[in-house]
């Protein structure tokens, strides 16, 4: 995880999410604005062969948040 990645590096969000696990999409949104903890940001590079982000950015919360809202 570094401070400093451009959005090459960073693993695309629609590709980890769908496969991340129950309990590291639970930590994420308890703390949907901090940085991430290092066990989802191992889940995230275990799972894309990519760099985690530090941090969602504010487009990566709201799609994390249109996820779990529930569809009509």
């Amino acid at each position: 995880m570094g401070s400093s990645q451009d959005a090459a590096a960073r693993a695309e969000i629609e590709r980890w999410w769908p496969q991340l696990s129950i309990e590291a999409k639970h930590r994420l949104l308890a703390r949907l604005e901090a940085d991430l903890d290092a066990e989802t940001a191992a889940e995230i590079v275990s799972l894309t062969g990519g760099t985690a982000p530090d941090r969602l950015t504010l487009a990566e919360q709201q799609f994390v948040i249109t996820q779990i809202e529930a569809v009509d």
